[in-house]
């Protein structure tokens, strides 16, 4: 995790004198030491925040792609949790890396999802803040079902948890 975390870029930006520049996923599989079968796996994810433009301003072009790139994939992420809230058939795993990485976590029946949103008591970031409970909401209201079982006809589903 160290290693991992010291390879994270961080700059400052207007909000923030370390703003994270990436996402940070480590994932612990779990499995069992016989059959080498996969038992369980474990995905943590520090999702780097969304910026907006004017927020941006003053920044140079490698800040700016930074967060361009940044948003382009909580922009894809957000699309799958709409078009599995919706019960679309087509899901958009392949639009970013961070989707890829998560897609068991919202096509197993058995997957559980917590989501840990950080907020700003600040009135200065009061929309940022709504967005945030907003995203956390549609995490949390999130119905999946798993993939395997709506091939053989049955379909089961399960909502995320938030705290």
């Amino acid at each position: 995790v160290q290693i991992g975390n010291s390879n994270r870029t961080t700059h400052a930006t207007e909000s923030n004198d370390t703003s994270s520049r990436s996402h940070a996923i480590c994932q612990i599989s779990l499995k069992d030491t016989k059959n080498g079968k996969l038992q369980g796996k474990l995905s943590l994810i520090d999702l780097a925040g969304s910026e907006r433009g004017a927020d941006t301003k003053s920044h140079n072009k490698q800040r700016r792609m930074e967060g361009a790139e940044i948003n382009k994939s909580l922009l894809a992420l957000k699309e799958c949790i709409r078009a599995l809230d919706s019960g679309e058939s087509h899901v958009p795993y392949r639009a970013s890396k961070l989707t890829l990485v998560l897609k068991d976590s919202f096509t197993r029946s058995t997957a559980r999802t917590v989501m840990i949103a950080t907020v700003s008591p600040g009135a200065s970031h009061a929309d940022h803040t709504l967005n945030t409970l907003r995203y956390a909401d549609r995490v949390k209201e999130n119905k999946v079902t798993d993939l395997y079982s709506l091939k053989r006809g049955s379909g089961g589903s399960r909502s995320g948890e938030i705290s």
